[in-house]
């Protein structure tokens, strides 16, 4: 064999060799990419194929739950109207205290509760606010975005960014709830926020015929390769003959603020995957023209859940298999048994959340709502907390929400890990030094 054959031999070989390592090595290399880039290399097909590579693929569904009966019809009992907290016994005050989001419902000053009904005043068929600038979001900055369009809109200047340090200091956070835009607002603003649940569709008329911009959080379909994911959007027009809401969305636009265009019965949809939440700001000397548009029932808080529920079984009873329905009827009931500590209401949460699971919910919507970890933390399933919070967990995505290492903490103390509890509360404090729940869990478990 000649020289120039054999030479010719080894290189084929050296380079064969090369690029196995190179392929061995290019998972682990993905992996450590941020996903933002990742995002945004995706974009060249042929880096996506390779990026699809390397990357931990999302989970199909959740983990089927550890108990579950037949399907039930769940009973909701009626609660009295203004219920305060009733704790019940577990092993620190930390892991007792979760932030409660209905609170920052609770009118944030002493002005009196109105006594008119919302739809006292006929609307117009159409109506749209003008002045407001359409902000592109950066990654995963829907929140923080759709609060500086809102901010703008009241004349403060804060940008996204500059919101996006104290509600998502980590850039790759997939998660800001609205308990903290409308803490952010109240406490780092001259305005005022609110957050509620249970809307309807005449309630955002009532606001943007108002002239007050609402913020609804939903279901947000963008791509088939992005798959379901949580989303704001800022709503700023509606036309009862189109039957159409116009409303800001930053992430695809458009970017002349015309405004994205969706159906009431589309917005419907997705709104429902969210228990119909929504949020908006507004200036202090407005704060009773807010609450009249509100209504004593969103203003009531433990009435405001009781309603949520029964329009979750309403769902239900007509579309049994509507998961998100089931998904909504948990997290009002475990919202109620927060608020009386009744057993009952978590034990029903709990049942709501597995059929929820069971049916099918997308695995990222515990990205976003953790009522499920609460239900069971109260009946004492943690087995089914370490699941939902170990699959979320499994993906690079779910690896940056907070919330889940802070369950999966009061798991782990639950059953005696306490070394573990400790360093999955460090965990939500790497990603979030802001977020003090893990704080207060963290002190209440070391003695801090």
């Amino acid at each position: 064999m000649s020289k120039p054959v054999k030479y010719g031999i080894l290189l084929i070989v050296i380079v064969q060799l090369a690029l196995v390592i190179g392929f061995l090595a290019l998972r682990p290399l993905v992996r450590a990419l941020p996903g933002e880039y990742r995002v945004r290399l995706a974009q060249v097909p042929v880096v996506d194929a390779l990026l699809e590579f390397g990357v931990t693929p999302l989970p199909t569904a959740l983990p089927a739950p550890s108990r579950l009966a037949e399907r039930p019809q769940i009973s909701i009992p009626t609660v009295q109207a203004t219920v305060t907290a009733s704790p019940t016994a577990v092993p620190t005050k930390a892991i007792e205290s979760e932030i409660d989001e209905a609170a920052t419902a609770v009118p944030p000053t002493a002005t009196p509760l109105p006594t008119m009904t919302p739809t006292a005043v006929p609307l117009p068929r159409q109506a749209r606010i003008d002045g407001l600038k359409i902000i592109p979001q950066g990654f995963n900055n829907c929140g923080p975005a759709n609060l500086s369009i809102n901010l703008d809109f009241y004349g403060d200047a804060t940008t996204q960014n500059e919101a996006a340090a104290l509600l998502k200091p980590n850039r790759e956070d997939r998660n800001v709830s609205p308990w903290q835009i409308v803490d952010y607002v109240n406490e780092q603003t001259n305005l005022r926020a609110f957050v509620g649940s249970g809307g309807d569709l005449e309630m955002i008329k009532r606001f943007v015929a108002a002239g007050f911009p609402i913020v609804v959080e939903k279901g947000y379909e963008p791509s088939p390769k992005d798959g379901w994911l949580g989303h704001y959007l800022t709503i700023f027009g509606y036309d009862d003959d189109k039957q159409e809401f116009l409303s800001m969305d930053t992430n695809l636009g458009p970017w002349d603020g015309s405004g994205r265009v969706d159906s009431y019965e589309t917005m419907n949809y997705y709104w429902q995957q969210f228990n119909y939440t929504f949020w908006l700001v507004y200036p202090p000397e407005k704060e009773q023209q807010v609450f009249e548009k509100l209504g004593p029932e969103m203003l009531d808080t433990a009435v405001m859940w009781q309603k949520a529920a029964e329009r979750a079984q309403a769902e239900i009873d007509a579309d049994p298999d509507n998961a998100f329905a089931w998904f909504n009827l948990g997290t009002s009931l475990t919202r109620l048994g927060e608020m009386t500590g009744e057993a009952a209401f978590y034990e029903n949460g709990a049942t709501a959340f597995d059929q929820a699971r069971t049916i099918g919910v997308p695995p990222r919507i515990v990205w976003y709502q953790f009522r499920p970890y609460i239900a069971y933390m109260k009946v004492g399933r943690y087995e089914d907390m370490l699941a939902l919070a170990d699959t979320t967990l499994s993906s690079q995505g779910g690896r940056n929400v907070e919330e889940t290492y802070l369950y999966k903490g009061h798991a782990l103390a639950f059953t005696g890990d306490g070394p573990g509890a400790v360093e999955a509360y460090q965990q939500a404090l790497n990603l979030n030094s802001f977020f003090y729940p893990a704080q207060w869990a963290l002190d209440a478990i070391t003695g801090g």
